[in-house]
């Protein structure tokens, strides 16, 4: 009798230290994106990826660190905070990814929590925002921060995480002023003489801004291997088309290195880009570069007929806005 407790003493023990070192995660996902679930640390570094079962379920216990993470299915990512001891179950329609995620067992407080976070993020009137005076934009923020910490910290939530995430509000709310600050200096520069540049020319020679006097300019910078930049090259294709008989010119300016410079001409020629290909002289550092505070791409540009800035920050050929703008202006 003392060696079967003992025994089942042992059982329990280890039974009990195998949850509080591991947590559990299981998901039901209608009209999922694949079949493999990824977990990833802020660093974006995969911790944990879990393969649906035969029974069409995601299920994994594993130990983590407590703190943020990501879940990614593959096309759309959501928030979560795991912690060992942890018996979380998320339910989601993938179709309607954000507004369906619901969280129950140990920890659905804080993971719901972070879900209707995102849906109140997604009605927040940002362009409205960013288009503020200075005082009234300041204004916005700080009671956006005042009322998004007041909110938590009364919502009764594990206190670790209402310190992580209280200091993800203040960074988000830092890249938003320095965004804002961004906005502004760009509209700034709108109707101002343009920076000039003299680039060199995919089809050879050198081509400068002052060659284009006459036409309106249309300016995307990239590089090669900017994904973003990559993706608006089909629609970019499409808008070169429809106004290729129009005044206006299409010019692409590359900031790849000059040690990278014949994969930039491999590249202009493998995949049939138009309009005018250019490749800047010092990258991040050449002087229209410089002119415009370009520190992200893709970033684009619209100039005038005479040189001056029409949009220092342009809509990209994937929006709809751009369109309407060109036809406003190439009557």
């Amino acid at each position: 009798m003392k060696n079967l407790f003992t025994l089942l003493t042992i059982a329990l023990f280890s039974a009990t230290s195998f949850a509080q070192e591991n947590m559990a995660f299981q998901a039901k996902i209608d009209n999922r994106n694949g079949d493999t679930l990824f977990i990833r640390d802020n660093a974006g570094q995969i911790v944990q990826e879990i393969k649906i079962n035969p029974k069409g379920m995601f299920q994994a216990q594993f130990p983590v660190k407590d703190g943020m993470y990501q879940l990614f299915d593959g096309e759309e990512y959501a928030q979560l905070y795991l912690k060992n001891g942890y018996d979380l179950s998320m339910t989601m329609d993938a179709s309607k990814f954000d507004e369906t995620i619901k969280f129950t067992g140990k920890g659905a407080k804080e993971n719901n929590y972070l879900a209707e976070e995102t849906m109140a993020e997604e009605k927040f009137e940002f362009d409205k925002v960013i288009n503020l005076d200075a005082v009234n934009f300041n204004k916005v923020i700080a009671q956006k921060r005042t009322t998004d910490i007041d909110k938590m910290k009364n919502a009764g939530l594990d206190p670790n995480f209402v310190q992580l995430h209280q200091a993800y509000i203040e960074r988000n709310l830092f890249g938003l002023q320095q965004y804002y600050t961004q906005v502004s200096a760009n509209k700034a520069l709108n109707n101002t003489m343009s920076a000039s540049f003299d680039y060199e020319n995919h089809k050879g020679g050198k081509t400068k801004l002052e060659d284009l006097r006459g036409k309106y300019v249309y300016i995307d910078v990239w590089a090669t291997w900017c994904g973003p930049c990559r993706a608006e090259i089909p629609s970019l294709k499409l808008v070169e088309d429809k106004y290729h008989a129009k005044n206006i010119a299409f010019v692409s300016i590359s900031i790849d290195e000059m040690k990278n410079h014949d994969k930039w001409v491999s590249f202009v020629s493998e995949k049939q880009l138009e309009g005018i290909q250019l490749m800047a002289d010092k990258n991040w550092t050449s002087d229209f570069i410089q002119a415009y505070k370009i520190n992200s791409i893709p970033r684009f540009i619209l100039i005038d007929p005479t040189g001056k800035i029409v949009d220092a920050d342009a809509a990209r050929p994937s929006e709809p806005r751009l369109q309407q703008q060109l036809d406003s202006l190439l009557k």
